[in-house]
């Protein structure tokens, strides 16, 4: 056999290879929280489906589902689905977790709102700069951008 008649296969080869490349850069793009695959096998990461898993549920001051929620009720929710107990306020989870700098911060950690030392909301990390949460009477939960600096992160082991 001549080279010239192996040219054709291993065009096919390079372009298969060089479409599978692209399709899984594009799936890292389109879905950055669960790239890995192994996030959605984590703790972390089973939390992370099950806060989605509940958008548009509303919220409601005290509540931890199934049907409706306040923000630390969410958490605590997502987090009791992967196997993980959580106490019950935000302040109270905060307390529990591992305390984290934002450049180590990954799909399914906490993000703590807090003014001064107190903290007011939590909601889980999704990637690309945002959580998903109960926000507040009146709202649902859904999946936001982080709108501000004042945060803490922290780890569920």
């Amino acid at each position: 056999m001549s080279a010239r008649t192996h040219i054709p296969t291993l065009m096919s080869r390079a372009g298969a290879t060089a479409a599978l490349t692209t399709a899984a850069v594009a799936a890292t793009v389109l879905v950055p929280a669960m790239s890995g695959g192994a996030e959605a096998a984590s703790p972390a990461g089973t939390a992370l489906k099950a806060a989605a898993a509940k958008r548009g549920a509303p919220y409601q001051y005290g509540a931890a589902g199934p049907n409706r929620f306040d923000c630390s009720g969410l958490t605590q929710y997502a987090y009791k689905r992967a196997g993980k107990n959580l106490p019950r306020t935000a302040a109270a989870q905060y307390n529990r977790t591992r305390h984290i700098p934002a450049s180590g911060r990954q799909a399914g950690d906490l993000v703590f709102f807090h003014s001064g030392r107190n903290v007011y909301h939590v909601g889980i990390y999704a990637g690309n700069n945002t959580i998903w949460h109960s926000p507040k009477p009146g709202k649902t939960v859904r999946q936001e951008k982080i709108w501000t600096n004042s945060v803490w992160y922290g780890r569920v082991s």
